[in-house]
């Protein structure tokens, strides 16, 4: 069992001193774990009220001996069960594991086996639990063509389909993302247990990591991380699309008005009604890490606070609200070695960004 505590001098040192007010930061794991290398997470909340976390590690993003790995905090609980592998694939890495409590009871666990030496070689696998994430069916293949992964959050749309957000990566280059890179959407009907997919998002620079949110019955948004690759630029955007159809086809990918330095975001719509949205607030660099609100359907995004600034790194946040209202964000930092949680109330947004 490993004990999680707040780490005041961590925080100091990586983030202002004005977003520690009305927020708790934890440090989940770091690199005295094994699997030294950490990144990304997701997390859920659980049917009994447990949050379920899940990370791949091992000795690097490219490390052959890479697998997802799952740890539970109990409801009410301060300690994190030790992470143990949940998916291994011999002699293939994983990557980028997403976990989803589904209303009918089901625990997803979707994530990429990579088939090659890039991620452009890869599929996506996917397990289920039917015991609360205690145990997981063997692996099964929802996307067969090469280059498809996964890292956001599936959402449930208003018909009762879960809307899984993926990405179709090219370029066979490890850090350049070829501009036809696509986003795209796995459309899962629980009752007929079948998989459909959604038109492709396309942009000038390739996009990729979608993170959806719905709007109405038949409108749907989505922001997406850019394509290219991590030199200095003056105009790396988040890419902005969206659905008329309930997320069936998508629009051509457009810049937002929100810096992007090629990394990856998440879209939240919360119990009121309300989108968050996080990103890194920087076209150049994964800092600071904000969050931003918007009251009124995406039209405007006028509260905005860094939830972690510094020297460090502040990537992959994912996003979720729990049954208690608090919204519970993961991300990863010092070189994707450190899983990070803050949790806050919305009001910590809204009130810092109208002092």
């Amino acid at each position: 069992m490993l004990i999680v505590g707040l780490l005041t001098a961590w925080m100091a040192a990586g983030t202002e001193a004005e977003a520690i007010e009305g927020i708790t930061y934890e440090r989940v794991f770091g690199p005295e774990v094994p699997g030294e290398y950490k990144h990304p997470a997701a997390i859920t909340e659980l049917d009994n009220g447990d949050l379920y976390l899940a990370y791949y590690g091992g000795s690097g993003e490219y490390g052959m001996d890479t697998k997802v790995y799952g740890a539970r905090l109990a409801k009410g609980g301060g300690v994190w069960t030790a992470p143990t592998p949940i998916a291994d694939t011999p002699w293939r890495s994983e990557g980028n594991p997403v976990v989803f409590q589904a209303p009918d009871g089901l625990v997803w666990l979707f994530y990429v086996v990579r088939y090659g030496d890039t991620w452009s070689d890869s599929r996506i696998h996917a397990k289920i639990s039917e015991d609360g994430a205690t145990t997981w069916s063997d692996s099964m293949l929802i996307a067969e063509e090469k280059g498809m992964m996964v890292r956001g959050k599936p959402i449930v749309l208003n018909d009762g389909d879960y809307l899984l957000p993926v990405y179709h990566e090219t370029g066979h280059d490890r850090e350049l993302v070829g501009p036809d890179t696509t986003s795209l959407f796995l459309r899962h009907n629980p009752k007929t247990r079948t998989w459909t997919e959604s038109g492709r998002i396309r942009s000038r620079t390739g996009n990729l990591q979608p993170a959806p949110a719905q709007i109405t019955d038949d409108h749907l948004i989505a922001y997406c991380r850019r394509g290219g690759g991590y030199l200095p630029v003056l105009d790396g955007y988040i890419v902005r699309s969206e659905s008329r159809d309930g997320g069936r086809t998508w629009s051509k990918g457009v810049d937002s008005p929100f810096p992007n330095p090629n990394a990856a975001v998440d879209l939240l719509k919360l119990g009121n009604g309300h989108l968050l949205l996080v990103y890194n607030d920087n076209m150049n660099a994964r800092t600071p890490l904000t969050v931003a609100i918007s009251t009124d359907n995406d039209k405007t995004w006028p509260y905005k606070r860094n939830i972690a600034t510094g020297p460090f790194d502040y990537a992959y946040p994912y996003a979720i609200q729990t049954r208690d209202g608090k919204i519970h964000l993961i991300y990863t930092s010092h070189e994707r070695t450190v899983i990070n949680r803050a949790v806050f109330d919305e009001s910590a947004i809204l009130d810092a960004a109208s002092r």
